[in-house]
């Protein structure tokens, strides 16, 4: 069977996404600085409160249009708002959810955690099935809560400090400034009562993420609202990762390979690819199948595992 690319399949794919995830790094947090603007729709967590930074993420755009859109009720504020959705569903209709493993810039922070633990010799914790089950309902319950605090806002139910819900719980906020410089986001805001409960909230938010990205892989994603969004796209989108079963030897290796630990990938089905995918391709790069597993990109597989290499 043809080995289409399978050179990309060697350990050296790894290598090649770590390297594109450091160069995102350098262009989504400091691209600002040197007139690279690449706007409000980038479909992963890049953050506007780093200063200087080249992009930032959607859910920050959604949750503005959704609350400052609904107040102003312009033309202007409607057209915008259906602008910038359009470029975020063109940018994962044709990317997926590369997003995630290729050029999120807190997937890298949580990548560096996760080296640095096996640099020290620390097992990785496991999530449980069912655990991880409960987690999936609140990816979605995280994106329902952003959208659904602009409007009471808006209404006049909510104060403003409710503006942005999540980005004030948000740990990129607290994480990401970090690397500009800029610290004032680990400090308690103590403005009033609201701005205090939130900057609370965002500590001990950040601080639970930090332990959970150090002793589990990717910990943080399991928890990602902007990963659901992004699955919801899922019919959309021309980048996936498919199985061709009757290749398969069930080995397992692909889900042991996997950093969110995905049970989906053994099945005997061709669409393995589940909600908690970042496509990062650990799983492909380490099936000892040829053509088993293999990239998606509209109708063709540019990518496939390859059986029988080196």
């Amino acid at each position: 069977m043809k080995r289409t690319l399978s050179f990309l399949t060697m350990p050296g794919m790894q290598t090649i996404r770590t390297g594109f995830q450091h160069f995102s790094f350098l262009i989504l947090m400091y691209g600002g600085r040197f007139g690279i603007h690449l706007g409000s729709a980038v479909p992963c967590f890049a953050c506007p409160y780093v200063p200087g930074c080249g992009g930032y993420c959607y859910l920050m755009g959604l949750q503005g249009y959704i609350g400052f859109g609904l107040r102003v009720l312009s033309w202007h504020a409607v057209w915008t708002a259906l602008g910038w959705l359009a470029v975020f569903v063109i940018l994962v209709a044709v990317f997926g959810k590369a997003w995630c493993g290729w050029v999120c810039p807190f997937g890298l922070i949580q990548d560096w955690l996760t080296a640095l633990r096996k640099k020290l010799g620390v097992r990785e914790r496991i999530i449980s099935p069912s655990i991880r089950n409960c987690l999936t309902w609140l990816r979605y319950g995280l994106l329902v809560y952003l959208a659904l605090v602009p409007p009471l806002v808006t209404a006049g139910i909510l104060s403003d400090d409710f503006y942005l819900p999540f980005c004030n719980i948000c740990p990129g906020k607290a994480l990401l400034p970090l690397f500009a410089g800029e610290t004032k986001y680990l400090a308690l805001n103590l403005e009033n009562t609201v701005t205090l409960a939130f900057s609370l909230v965002l500590l001990l938010i950040t601080g639970i993420m930090l332990v959970g990205m150090f002793f589990k892989e990717r910990f943080f994603c399991f928890f990602c609202p902007l990963l659901a969004l992004i699955h919801l796209l899922k019919p959309l989108t021309a980048l996936g990762l498919i199985k061709t079963p009757s290749s398969c030897v069930g080995c397992g290796t692909c889900s042991r390979a996997c950093p969110m630990d995905i049970e989906k990938l053994e099945e005997d089905t061709s669409d393995i690819q589940g909600g908690e995918c970042l496509n990062c391709l650990r799983c492909l790069e380490a099936c000892p199948s040829s053509a088993a597993l293999n990239l998606r990109f509209f109708r063709l597989k540019p990518v496939s595992s390859s059986g029988g290499r080196p």
